[in-house]
């Protein structure tokens, strides 16, 4: 199963000097059976890129509770076992939990297939995003639209080899 990690660039640092995700539990996203259903298609490439964008929403979390780290929202996307991401029978439907899953364990690196990370050029939105969150969760509608617009910006692709280009 793939499934997606968000991060932020010292959390992906780390990761890469550790040799893993982790320590467990990690919080991830999936295709779910909430996700499929809430998503409504079979499309699988479609699902997983909505998997991806619940997982760079959650990396948006992390910068906002982080205010040193760069401003550009990152996701690893990794493959394990089915058993191994578990998602909560009693949140499947929470929108707030759409895809979400929990990886009891680390995860080694060379599980990574991929890397999704902000291009230099999305720092000022996704900084505003981040500095609105809070305030978004309130129900300030100004800020959600601020916090939405970090969804104009799509996630750059990099092979796991470019990881070390990423964090200097």
């Amino acid at each position: 199963m793939r499934v997606y990690v968000p991060l932020t660039l010292p959390a992906l640092a780390a990761a890469h000097r550790a040799g893993e995700l982790g320590p467990g539990p990690l919080d991830a996203y999936a295709v779910t059976p909430g996700l499929r259903q809430w998503y409504a298609s079979d499309d699988v490439e479609e699902l997983e890129y909505a998997a991806l964008n619940r997982a760079a929403q959650a990396s948006l979390r992390l910068l906002a509770a982080d205010p040193g780290a760069a401003r550009r929202r990152v996701v690893v996307a990794v493959d394990v076992p089915d058993r191994a991401a578990v998602a909560d029978p009693d949140r499947g439907q929470d929108p707030s939990a759409l895809g979400e899953v929990r990886l009891d364990h680390a995860v080694p690196m060379a599980k990574a297939a991929a890397v999704h990370v902000d291009s230099d050029d999305a720092e000022d939105d996704i900084a505003a995003a981040a500095a609105a969150l809070d305030a978004a969760d309130k129900g300030d509608e100004d800020a959600r639209y601020t916090v939405d617009g970090a969804e104009d910006h799509d996630l750059m692709w990099f092979g796991v080899q470019e990881i070390p280009q990423l964090v200097e």
